[in-house]
């Protein structure tokens, strides 16, 4: 059954429940004509046994009368010694109805009995089966091919969705299924359809900027790394030279194997699949490996970092993940900001925000809507190398664990919830 076409179910359905109601219908209209019937028999009857009885009272004679409709007995009977009483009484027989009466007279008692043939009764059901029998499959039909073609005509707009969907490609954006005038559950299916159209257009066009972005990026270092990499192989070379090629070419293939990590956790993000290992923490777990990982560098660069006390502040989390993301906003802030870098947990509201605040002019004003999204990136930012890929980064690890990141001026952190 559940093989078939819809439409053919419809109509299977739908003469399957006319079946049951020309049934149903049929049998009330045969047993109420049989009971009017029954009751216009039992009238006529009456009526004749009440004449019978006047006859019989008035003296008149004994015998049988018959009739087109029935016949009419009066018969002579003795009165049984103690009877109180005369019953009337009704009976039913074969194909003729009766109804009898004794009454009592001065020398005994006389029965009148009247009869009808129930014969017009009986050819009366007979020929409402036969009109029954031959037109309720004539009706069963033509129901079941209204059905049918109603069922055809529900259909139809569907059929015209597949039709759209069918022609609908990826090179022809903006294209959406016909939601016709009526407000019923089509119009309700396009409109779901329509809208989950426009969400995957939504994830397309984000996919192919995230790959031509992605392209982009990786274009840079490879190019640079083949460069330094022809170089260092002219001749003739010293080698401080070749050192410094070689360091390059390391430079390089860091920014490589950074970039390819940071892609993979977002696509990991997009998919709802970031594996996250939760465990008890205290806010200073993993800001003070932070600071100590990235201090050596800062010293370098003639900065300092400095971890605020966080007293006691507890979350739920996972290290590794936390740990990458204020790492990049530490690394966002030696690359691109100024001063000493402050590391500081705050509980807020229910939230514990782990902030990275240095002394620069912080993130422009016109790029901080867009901060936290892939491949956005300063003027200056991309004389220096940068991925764009940093602050999202740091915006997928915070949503993952139900939080979210943030930045005000060169104040930048990630707000997850707090250990429960």
């Amino acid at each position: 059954m559940s093989r078939l076409p819809v439409r053919l179910r419809l109509t299977l359905a739908f003469g399957a429940a006319m079946a049951l109601v020309l049934a149903a219908t049929g049998a009330f209209v045969y047993f109420r004509l049989e009971s009017s019937l029954n009751e216009t028999v039992d009238e006529s009857l009456s009526a004749r046994l009440s004449d019978a009885v006047n006859l019989a009272r008035s003296g008149g004679a004994s015998g049988i009368t018959m009739s087109e409709d029935g016949f009419t007995e009066i018969t002579e009977r003795r009165l049984d010694a103690g009877t109180g009483q005369l019953d009337d009484f009704l009976e039913v027989e074969g194909p003729v109805r009766t109804s009898a009466v004794v009454i009592p007279t001065d020398d005994g008692a006389r029965s009148v009995r009247v009869g009808a043939s129930l014969a017009d009764r009986d050819e009366t059901l007979g020929n409402l089966l036969t009109q029954m029998a031959i037109a309720g499959p004539a009706v069963l039909l033509l129901a079941s091919l209204l059905g049918y073609w109603l069922a055809g005509a529900a259909l139809r707009p569907v059929d015209r969705m597949r039709a759209e969907a069918a022609a609908i490609s990826g090179s022809e954006p903006g294209r959406r299924l016909p939601t016709g005038r009526a407000r019923d559950e089509i119009s309700r299916l396009a409109q779901t359809l329509n809208e989950m159209l426009e969400r995957l257009e939504r994830a397309i066009d984000r996919e192919r900027s995230f790959v031509a972005d992605a392209s982009h990026e990786l274009r840079t270092p490879l190019a640079l790394l083949k460069a330094e990499l022809e170089l260092a192989l002219r001749t003739p070379r010293s080698g401080r030279e070749l050192e410094s090629a070689v360091r390059s070419a390391a430079l390089e293939t860091d920014r490589l194997v950074r970039l390819a990590e940071d892609l993979l956790v977002l696509a990991q993000a997009d998919e709802g699949r970031l594996p996250l290992r939760r465990e008890p923490l205290r806010a200073a777990d993993v800001l003070d490996p932070v600071g100590e990982a990235f201090r050596a560098r800062a010293e370098g660069a003639g900065r300092a970092i400095e971890v605020e006390p966080s007293d006691g502040i507890a979350l739920n989390a996972d290290r590794l993940r936390l740990e990458q993301a204020v790492g990049n906003l530490v690394d966002n802030a030696l690359r691109h900001g100024d001063g000493t870098i402050r590391l500081r947990a705050v509980e807020r509201n229910g939230r514990v925000e782990l902030h990275v605040r240095d002394e620069g002019q912080g993130v422009d004003a016109e790029l901080l809507p867009h901060a936290f999204e892939r491949f956005t990136r300063g003027d200056e930012a991309r004389t220096r190398g940068g991925t764009g890929l940093g602050l999202a980064l740091v915006a997928a690890v915070a949503e993952a664990h139900g939080g979210s990141a943030g930045a005000q001026g060169s104040d930048v952190w990630l707000a997850i919830p707090v250990a429960i």
